[in-house]
């Protein structure tokens, strides 16, 4: 059976009928109307390749189980909420670090994000830790803010702001452009299944890899393949 999305808004249109993935994210209402508020107050190698540096993880063998949109997650690996190259954010709150519990994943995954956040550091010493949203729960499953999220393969990772200032940009014009699409050609090189971006964000990539939609003009959404 296909799944059936609802429908989508994106500046007044709505977009209905089935999608080629599963909307990756939800902002609810009220979250919206306070984002479009702040907004008006605004006057490579193969990341796979690089080992990450050490980091206190625990890892598990886990197993994504379903889809991104409809799935559980057994046995996941979490992210430490920081890192010599990232921190975490909560998109609940707006706040860092994350809860520990909203950063669960796949192991490939996490392994992943660690390589990639570590040698874009490498290539950008000066530039800011990576900041990190949310992952999964640690059992997977329905998680708020999100559509998918459900079984440790997606995760989503906030553009590089030029201020360096480690919190969601709430423009734009925060955005750092050169910083923003060296990190998505890494994850992309890495071997993402997919990256949703906004449709403003100013950044590219490779037609069905790299993917505009809806409400990602402050961070891209990575989504990798199951590696069972």
């Amino acid at each position: 059976m296909l799944p059936i999305a609802a429908s989508r808004h994106h500046r007044g249109t709505a977009f209905v009928g089935p999608l080629p993935e599963d909307p990756p994210t939800l902002i609810l209402p009220e979250q919206q109307r306070l984002n479009l508020r702040l907004l008006k107050q605004e006057p490579a190698h193969p990341a796979h390749t690089r080992a990450a540096k050490p980091v206190g993880v625990e890892w598990h063998h886990a197993t994504s189980v379903g889809l991104q949109y409809a799935g559980r997650l057994v046995r996941g690996t979490q992210l430490p909420i920081k890192g010599p190259d990232w921190v975490t954010w909560n998109p609940v709150t707006d706040s860092s670090p994350n809860l520990p519990g909203r950063l669960y994943g796949n192991e490939h995954t996490i392994r992943t994000i660690l390589s990639v956040v570590a040698e874009y550091r490498d290539a950008h010493p000066h530039a800011p830790r990576v900041v990190v949203g949310d992952i999964s729960f640690r059992e997977g499953g329905r998680m708020d803010e999100h559509l998918s999220h459900q079984n440790g393969l997606d995760v989503d990772v906030y553009y590089p702001r030029r201020d360096g200032h480690l919190s969601a940009p709430i423009a734009t014009s925060q955005i750092d452009h050169h910083l923003a699409q060296d990190l998505l050609d890494r994850f992309v090189a890495a071997g993402a299944h997919m990256v949703f971006v906004g449709y403003s964000a100013g950044l590219s990539g490779p037609s069905g890899v790299v993917v505009p939609y809806p409400n990602h003009e402050n961070h891209m959404h990575v989504r990798f393949r199951n590696p069972d």
